[in-house]
């Protein structure tokens, strides 16, 4: 499947998750807007960006997805959630940056360089059939301390798949991530954020924990960097998981915004970092 028809299907799909969240009322899909303008790229290496407003507590926060029943607590195995984790472990104020569906050879390079210049972790979300040809890519994520977590194969809208369908997805991404990256994913997310219970038992029958995110950039709509910028800024909070993407498309926007507001989040005081697996 070449880039171009990844990213063709991935805007099809979406109305069919945007349908999904609709009727599902507040145990939906979650899509957070934010406005801003649109600055010339920056500089790397320049002055420094013009000031903007301080970053403030966010009134962007997840909703519960299927009730708040505790998941089922089973002795050595990850727990059946109803509902994925959408609180950062650690303390004072601490984010979280998610990067779907790459790697790609054109922009998670330039993301990772960013975050290394910056000594920062984040999570990728990959999809198997992307990183099955950049393992490169995935390895080098494994080595610099980054979390590699599974996205399914080939980005589906799992909420219209047989299970044996999801396992198939999920469970082939994860030996490529294995085996690229060494360490089976610990971590997984539903394409869309189109979750059900098939995805909850069967991730964690992979022995995977379901990530959501609370901002969402909406980067893949390509509506400027300022704006991606802007909605980071706004969403900043103690425990937010932002959601970009490293592939799909043209990412040029995300890569650049990551550079601009990356230093503020560090500059607000916000601690940067991947969560830490959580149990029942």
């Amino acid at each position: 499947m070449t880039k171009d028809q990844f990213l063709t299907r991935r805007r099809a799909l979406l109305a069919g998750a945007a349908a999904v969240g609709t009727a599902a009322g507040t145990a939906g899909l979650f899509t957070t807007l934010g406005s801003g303008g649109e600055p010339a790229p920056p500089v790397v290496g320049a002055a420094g960006p013009p000031a903007r407003r301080p970053m403030k507590p966010s009134a962007y926060r997840l909703q519960p997805l299927t009730g708040n029943a505790p998941p089922r607590a089973v002795p050595g195995r990850t727990p059946v959630r109803r509902k994925p984790l959408l609180s950062v472990s650690g303390t004072g104020r601490t984010m979280v940056l998610t990067f779907d569906d790459g790697p790609d050879p054109r922009y998670t390079p330039d993301i990772l360089d960013t975050l290394a210049e910056y000594d920062v972790r984040a999570m990728f979300f990959v999809c198997g059939e992307m990183a099955a040809d950049n393992r490169d890519l995935l390895e080098r994520m494994a080595d610099e301390g980054h979390v590699v977590g599974n996205h399914t194969w080939s980005h589906p809208l799992l909420t219209t798949l047989s299970r044996s369908r999801i396992h198939r997805e999920m469970e082939r991404t994860c030996e490529v991530v294995e085996e690229a990256s060494g360490d089976w994913p610990r971590w997984f997310r539903a394409p869309y954020g189109a979750w059900n219970r098939a995805a909850f038992q069967l991730g964690a029958e992979l022995g995977m924990e379901p990530l959501a995110w609370t901002v969402d950039t909406l980067d893949w709509t390509t509506p400027g960097i300022g704006t991606i910028v802007d909605r980071v800024a706004e969403g900043a909070a103690p425990g937010v998981v932002v959601l970009s993407h490293d592939a799909g498309g043209d990412r040029s926007q995300s890569v650049w915004a990551l550079r601009d507001y990356l230093p503020r989040l560090l500059d607000a005081g916000y601690h940067v970092t991947v969560p830490r697996r959580r149990h029942a």
